[in-house]
């Protein structure tokens, strides 16, 4: 394990000024968000001046340089408030970012994670295809070799879907099948890919349940011809590793920022509770509303010691594998639970547009079905308990 870029005292005066940012200038304006399917401009500039679009990208490389015990803290932060702030850097500090942190070469490092960083580019992971979801195997885009060794182009053909950042996107992080998986691996790589290379189609805006002005879209790839220089490690089999270490490591951040969303569940219903009144009483003195608290409280102090232990175990190499989804799995399917009771504590009120508890409802929704559905998670986690006793027999 290296030593963390930031001190904690560092980290304290970084997480001080991250909620100050989100308690006081994001959520007043999270109806403005909802309404516009867009975050404010000027909200954008300020988490560019923070350095949020580049937190967790190593300090070498012009990002903050947080570990991901670090970035837990702040994602339980960015979850308290609409999630489509996190959205904004969410793919540059993560899935995206992170493949190349950890697979690129030195020369694709010194070329995007500056601008990455500073929020100047926006990239985008383009894994997920009709067919191919958290299974990143059944992928069908296709990356063709052009001339030889040398000289070689790669072209790439494909249609990506539900591709987060994609509207804005200025680099698109592409997994492609370069051959049908083999004894020498599974024939997945990975490119950079700029937006605006010949061939790249980025289709309509989705229309969503929630998760206002986070944007996603499909990506199409038509006989996209890049560089050899665009591969990443400059191998064609560094793909599917990259993919699911990126996942994995996206998976605790994913569970943080659950937390997050359900403290603020929490804290909306327990505030709720302690002036809203029924037949002149309020109603948090009635024992089953204070059932209700109760049940949300015990899930979210569950979740957030399950995320920083699953960090911790991260950060030392521990487990890289069935700690993060079990953070994952847990922690979403409890923020559904929260966000549900706390409709629940806001009866009729609840059910309302513009009421924080409805948009959180909405929003939770989707973080069990990204970066690996419950299902994906759960057979991880069996499947690992399952290798790993198998292993101890044969040793």
């Amino acid at each position: 394990m290296s030593p963390a870029n930031v001190s904690d005292d560092d980290f304290r005066e970084i997480l001080a000024q991250t909620r100050h940012f989100v308690r006081t200038a994001v959520v007043p304006r999270e109806a403005e968000i909802l309404a516009e399917d867009k975050v404010p401009d000027d909200l954008r500039d300020q988490a560019k001046k923070m350095g949020l679009f580049g937190y967790a990208i190593p300090q070498e490389w012009g990002g903050l340089g947080l570990d991901i015990a670090q970035d837990v803290e702040l994602a339980m932060e960015l979850g308290y408030t609409s999630l489509a702030l996190r959205s904004m850097f969410g793919t540059n500090n993560g899935i995206a970012g992170q493949v190349l942190v950890g697979f690129g070469t030195d020369d694709q490092k010194a070329r995007w994670l500056e601008p990455i960083a500073s929020g100047e580019v926006v990239a985008s992971f383009a894994l997920t295809e009709p067919g191919a979801g958290s299974n990143p195997s059944g992928l069908k885009t296709k990356a063709v070799a052009d001339g030889p060794e040398k000289d070689r182009a790669w072209v790439i053909n494909g249609r990506k879907q539900y591709i987060t950042n994609a509207p804005v996107a200025d680099l698109f992080i592409v997994f492609a099948r370069t051959r049908p998986a083999d004894a020498d691996g599974p024939g997945i790589a990975v490119f950079l890919v700029p937006a605006n290379t010949p061939g790249v189609e980025i289709g309509v805006k989705d229309a969503k349940m929630g998760q206002e002005g986070a944007w996603t879209s499909d990506v199409n790839f038509t006989d996209v011809r890049v560089g050899h220089d665009t591969l990443i490690g400059g191998s064609v089999d560094i793909g599917y590793r990259a993919a699911m270490t990126s996942l994995a490591r996206g998976r605790i951040h994913i569970a943080a920022l659950a937390v997050g969303s359900a403290q603020r569940a929490l804290d909306e219903s327990v505030a709720y509770a302690a002036t809203a009144t029924q037949g002149g009483t309020p109603i948090g003195n009635f024992q089953l509303v204070q059932a209700m608290l109760a049940d949300q409280q015990t899930g979210v102090l569950a979740g957030r010691a399950l995320v920083r232990d699953a960090a911790q175990k991260w950060l030392h190499d521990e487990d890289r594998r069935i700690a993060p989804s079990v953070a994952k799995l847990f922690c979403t399917e409890m923020a559904g639970k929260v966000a549900d009771l706390a409709v629940q504590v806001h009866g009729g009120a609840g059910y309302m547009r513009g009421v924080p508890v409805e948009r959180i409802y909405r929003e939770v929704r989707l973080l069990r079905l990204y970066e690996g559905t419950s299902e994906i998670q759960r057979l991880i986690i069996g499947g690992g308990l399952v290798k790993e006793a198998q292993r101890k027999l044969r040793d």
